[in-house]
């Protein structure tokens, strides 16, 4: 058997998974939004396909709660990258080989415990009544109980605890990757330790950051455990609206057609920020083009060059 087709059947299982679990699931919820809620007790029926679900869902109520939903997305984003890089790159630069495994395994033990129970826990700590309140009262900083619980902040403190370990893992593997050699080579040649981190280190490692940044955000953007525990109706998001459509309301075809514009919103938006980073990365690349002599120059008073990029 040739190599090529020996490795197009090492991927058959993985094509197989994909489509049974992915491709189909997506498939069906875009069937259901092409129909209708066929009476009380029904769920969803297609004889009548239409784009009305759609335009049920671009609601009001659906934009406001998205926009809530971005502003939590990307902020808590945000949150676990800046939390998160140092602990990478401690990890990668200052610990033991010997440790590091240790230190993953750590960073690991929260998927040990369910979601759902991780994030009543959080419940149970910014409760009024919880030891955190009693904790700060107890020290002076609070003359009364914390007033945390069912709001937008606890869904923010919430979300950065539970996705911040997608965040510290692919930067840690990025770091790691940068080697030694590479770091001691840019200070050799002159450079700080913030200069290294900022012009060689960062650069080198945006596989794992663009990897960490869509592994926390994509997930984050349709969560709706997070929001129902923690925030109530204060910190209301998009996939409590999907969820609500399917189990509370039982109307299929809505809710299929919210998460379908929610999939797409979120397709957009990732792209949206693709795009403007690369427009403001145009002005950093110009900076970093080098003038070098072509060779055989004829002279100084007018020397032939070109711009070569770093």
């Amino acid at each position: 058997m040739p190599r090529r087709s020996t490795g197009a059947a090492l991927a058959v299982p993985a094509w197989v998974w994909l489509l049974i679990f992915f491709v189909a699931p997506v498939g069906m919820v875009v069937w259901f939004s092409f129909g209708y809620k066929p009476g009380v007790f029904g769920t969803h029926a297609n004889d009548v396909l239409s784009f009305d679900r759609y335009l049920e869902a671009l609601s009001p109520t659906f934009v406001a709660v998205f926009m809530n939903t971005l502003w939590v997305g990307v902020l808590g984003t945000i949150l676990c990258f800046l939390i998160g890089a140092p602990v990478a790159y401690w990890m990668a630069f200052k610990v033991r080989p010997e440790r590091r495994g240790l230190l993953l395994a750590l960073v690991l033990v929260p998927f040990w415990t369910n979601f759902l129970v991780r994030t009543i826990g959080w419940q149970v700590i910014l409760a009024p009544e919880g030891w955190a309140s009693t904790l700060l009262q107890s020290a002076g900083l609070m003359n009364g109980p914390l007033d945390l619980l069912y709001t937008r902040t606890a869904v923010l403190i919430g979300v950065v605890y539970n996705y911040l370990p997608l965040m510290i893992l692919p930067l840690f593997v990025a770091f790691d990757r940068v080697g030694p050699a590479v770091r001691e080579a840019s200070k050799d040649l002159g450079a700080g330790r913030f200069s290294t981190f900022l012009r060689v280190t960062l650069p080198l490692s945006r596989p794992g950051i663009i990897a960490g940044v869509l592994l926390v955000f994509i997930p984050l953007m349709g969560d709706y455990i997070t929001a129902t525990v923690l925030g109530g109706a204060s910190g209301n998001m998009v996939g409590q609206l999907v969820a609500s459509q399917f189990q509370t309301a039982q109307n299929w075809a809505l809710g299929s057609a919210m998460a379908v514009v929610l999939m797409l919103l979120i397709a957009v938006t990732i792209g949206a920020a693709a795009l403007l980073m690369w427009l403001v990365s145009l002005p950093l690349r110009a900076r970093q083009r080098v003038a070098i002599d072509t060779g055989g120059s004829p002279g100084p008073a007018s020397p032939e060059r070109t711009e070569v990029a770093s």
